[in-house]
């Protein structure tokens, strides 16, 4: 009797092995470029994204304050009309709805044409960040199928504009993709 293993259950192991190995990879690309989900789990569209500092330059100096938080980002005008305000409310709401994780979501006001908010408006919504007569450069930057006016923006911690949200936006929608965001990233 010999205690030699013959060839062939070794190959058969060896390639066992080596399939067992290479499942993972072939799956992985094969669920990557083969499957697409049927639904996005995100509810606002996500842009390229855009550095705003370096796109729109010294013109993003009155945003540099926000840069390390996450900002929920709007344009309008100063008299800010039912719809302006609803999308301030949403802001607000939606960085309340965080919890202990608010401190790291801000909120801005691009006011895109030059006139100043009036007070009233600015007590209600205190803690948003005015910037009055942005420049085109920046301006530019926020853009939208129709109207820039339309949707809330999204910039992450890292000064890059990512993220636009429909307009007339579902807050509680808003809230969980905020959430989520928050939750995955340690930055901001």
């Amino acid at each position: 009797m010999s205690d030699a293993v013959s060839p062939k259950p070794r190959r058969r192991e060896f390639w066992m092995i080596l399939a067992l190995c290479a499942a993972p990879v072939i799956g992985s690309y094969a669920l990557y470029y083969l499957w697409k989900p049927s639904s996005l789990r995100n509810y606002g569209e996500l842009l390229d994204p855009a550095q705003i500092e370096a796109k729109a330059g010294s013109s993003a100096a009155p945003l540099a304050p926000l840069k390390g938080r996450w900002v929920l980002i709007m344009v309008d005008s100063a008299d800010c009309a039912p719809a302006c305000q609803a999308k301030l409310w949403q802001m607000r709401q939606v960085r309340l709805t965080q919890g202990k994780e608010m401190e790291r979501v801000e909120r801005a006001w691009l006011v895109d044409d030059g006139g100043t908010p009036s007070a009233e408006v600015l007590r209600e919504y205190a803690g948003t960040v005015v910037v009055k007569s942005p420049s085109p450069a920046l301006l530019g930057l926020f853009t939208a199928p129709a109207s820039a006016r339309d949707h809330l923006y999204l910039i992450d911690p890292l000064g890059n504009l990512m993220m636009r949200f429909p307009r007339e936006a579902d807050p509680q929608r808003i809230r969980k993709d905020l959430g989520h965001l928050l939750k995955v990233s340690r930055i901001g």
